[in-house]
């Protein structure tokens, strides 16, 4: 961490519009009888002339479809603004593997994990030169961390540039510059060639290896640390929310009825809240002033991933007073920074979309009119069909079939001989296959040999959206897909009762909002993919990508007979 003057400090804090104490006091949400009055509809603004000088791109993790469309009615904040844009409502992260890494990684690439290589946030490589063959998709397997049970992160393993990269290389001038709540987001949207890259880790954000904390991300640990040090109240509970205030028990968690209150020097609780999006949004807006982004003689690119709804979704579910108060949170924290980013005169351009969508707990959905809706099997741990096909086929169990959990990519143990790996995947699809919550069993050579899917996303079949996820070098000897509604963890418990992953619509389908001040609002409800975000942004500035560059196309967002996507058509 570098160290910079006292006066660097207070110029750097002297130009926030938020403050220790805005983070810390929870937002008083309006009280309506139901659902707050539409936000006023604003004046009719000029369009600016030529290029944004900014593009700002935001993923809200796990911020699904179903959550944007339940919700709509009561935004009055920045979610309201880009309601009033260029919506999509039925956007798609169209590939299987509906988790982080590959999610993240396909927004500023226009490219599928087949093509990003980022299969999944963590694959097992057993030709690693180490005995955790578990690869985390942000991580260089090739160092040692000072720490043994830490990791150097890394994009390394992101095969294609992002645009922000693609920006730079056409002009220099362009800078790129990614902030998130997790690592593996911040760096599979800002790439491998990035100005400024920030994550929050243990208590406050850092950055790449052998890079200093620039002077506002200094300042930004320091207002957290005070927030952390003194704690803060709860949430206040918006009258819309109040419905689901239930409590519901999964395991031994029960949930459902969380305000968010901040025990002192809690910095897990400060992560699973909405106070460490605020943050985020908080540091964004100290490296537009830090790098004077949207203000020079290129574009510049200003990547935005906030990690709040995962880690919420995750520990309570989507459907209960927490994840109301959070979406409520967001829409004000994202009016706070688009009215920061309107003070200060720059013309942006802004896209949100999310990394994934995400499944309620079952326990919450029985109650719901889904009793079908229910939690994995423990038989299908890898470990347990491993030993039952070791034991017919008469080999040794040990670490015959791995996996990260009870389904998707699915490794076989290398010392096979070509008749036994046979046999041996033979008998584990059918073991797979016979369950009655699996849907399909794929081997590698069966994804392989389908075409690269095209046409609308929401007709692709199975092997479709699987193939769309596969990468030989890094993708399993099988894939194990669940059958819709069946939840992969086992036994539920606190920070852990619910998730996504699957290949079912409930976690591809995501919202894609586009604004620009002064440009001509619509909403088009066909399908469109995550994948043509990045050459629709690049048709904004009239960057020319070299042909088969991305797997999306350029969405023209003019309503009119106008054309934004030029020659990226």
């Amino acid at each position: 961490m570098i160290r910079c003057n006292k006066i660097a400090l207070l110029l750097a804090a002297a130009a926030l519009p938020f403050s220790p104490a805005a983070m810390a006091r929870p937002a008083k949400a309006p009280r309506p009888a139901s659902a707050p009055a539409p936000a006023p509809v604003e004046a009719p603004a000029p369009a600016p002339k030529g290029p944004p000088r900014l593009l700002v791109a935001i993923a809200v993790d796990q911020f699904s479809a179903d959550l944007f469309a339940q919700n709509r009615q009561t935004f009055t904040g920045g979610l309201a603004r880009l309601e009033r844009g260029m919506v999509f409502p039925a956007g798609y992260q169209s590939h299987a593997a509906t988790e982080t890494c590959p999610g993240h990684s396909t927004i500023l690439t226009g490219n599928r994990p087949a093509h990003t290589g980022i299969i999944a946030n963590n694959w097992i490589d057993l030709s690693a030169a180490r005995d955790n063959k578990v690869i985390y998709c942000a991580e260089d397997e090739t160092r040692t961390a000072a720490n043994p049970k830490d990791y150097v992160a890394s994009v390394r393993h992101l095969m294609v540039p992002t645009l922000g990269e693609r920006m730079k290389q056409a002009n220099p001038a362009s800078r790129n510059v990614a902030v998130s709540g997790k690592d593996r987001a911040a760096l599979m949207m800002g790439g491998h060639v990035i100005d400024q890259v920030y994550w929050w880790k243990g208590n406050a954000f850092t950055t790449l290896e052998g890079r200093s904390l620039g002077p506002t991300a200094v300042a930004e640990n320091a207002a957290v640390a005070k927030v952390l040090a003194a704690g803060a109240p709860a949430f206040d509970l918006p009258a819309w929310c109040v419905a689901k205030d239930r409590a519901i028990t999964a395991g031994t968690a029960t949930v459902g009825t969380g305000r968010f209150p901040l025990a002192k020097d809690d910095a897990t609780g400060f992560r699973v809240s909405p106070r460490l999006d605020r943050a985020t949004l908080d540091l964004a807006t100290k490296l537009v002033d830090e790098q004077k982004l949207g203000q020079g003689s290129a574009p510049d690119m200003l990547a935005v991933s906030l990690s709040a709804t995962d880690y919420i979704g995750h520990g309570t579910g989507t459907q209960g007073a927490e994840m109301c108060i959070q979406v409520h949170q967001l829409d004000l924290a994202l009016g706070d920074f688009f009215a920061g980013l309107d003070k200060r005169g720059i013309d942006y351009a802004v896209v949100l979309t999310a990394d994934h969508g995400g499944f309620d707990m079952p326990e919450r959905q029985d109650e719901q009119a889904m009793p079908q809706v229910t939690r994995v099997d423990a038989a299908l741990q890898p470990d347990a069909i491993g030993k039952a096909v070791a034991e017919k086929l008469g080999l040794d169990p040990k670490g015959l079939i791995r996996s990260d959990g009870p389904a998707g990519d699915i490794w076989l143990r290398r010392d096979l001989t070509a008749e036994q790996k046979a046999r041996v995947t033979e008998e584990a699809r059918a073991m797979f296959a016979a369950h009655p919550q699996v849907a399909a069993v794929f081997t590698a050579a069966e994804i392989a040999a389908t075409p690269m899917p095209s046409g609308s996303p929401e007709t692709w079949s199975l092997i479709q959206r699987a193939r769309a996820s596969y990468y030989a070098p890094r993708s399993g000897d099988l894939l194990v897909l669940l059958k819709r509604g069946v939840v992969p963890i086992a036994k539920p418990g606190p920070g852990y009762v619910a998730t996504h992953g699957s290949p079912w619509d409930y976690d591809r389908r995501v919202p894609i909002l586009f604004w620009r001040k002064g440009m001509t609002p619509f909403e088009q409800p066909g399908p469109v993919e995550t994948v043509d975000i990045a050459p629709t942004l690049a048709g904004l500035i009239a960057l020319k990508a070299p042909e088969g560059a991305f797997d999306g196309r350029c969405l023209d967002l003019d309503a009119g007979p106008g054309d934004t996507c030029g020659a990226n058509r």
